[in-house]
């Protein structure tokens, strides 16, 4: 009796790791600026300079949205209220908060 033979599987095509590729990037650059190191010292500073501006300008630019965005929008009826607490600078340096009891706001001059 002969055993049927089984298809060996086919390998898994698994994509090639970001890390690798990365690894492989810093080697190249670093061969690249241990060329420019070997033919001028002094050029090679400047090349790591314009390489570090470049990336943090790079970094600056990707930041779609502000850190500290917008606040929402007033709710309905809240524009009618009274802030909270004032802030008052009695003298230079020196600020006091005066608070206020939250209710409708009262056009000026007619305050009771």
């Amino acid at each position: 009796m002969s055993r049927k033979k089984r298809p060996a599987p086919e390998p898994e095509e698994r994509e090639p790791s970001r890390a690798g590729g990365a690894l492989v990037l810093t080697a190249l650059a670093g061969a690249g600026l241990g060329g420019v190191y070997a033919a001028s010292p002094a050029a090679a500073v400047g090349v790591v300079w314009v390489a570090g501006a470049g990336a943090l300008w790079k970094a600056t630019r990707s930041v779609r949205h502000a850190a500290n965005p917008a606040p929402p929008p007033v709710s309905e009826g809240a524009a009618d209220e009274k802030p909270q607490f004032t802030i008052v600078e009695d003298r230079e340096g020196h600020c006091t908060v005066k608070w206020q009891k939250r209710g409708p706001a009262t056009a000026p001059g007619t305050e009771g």
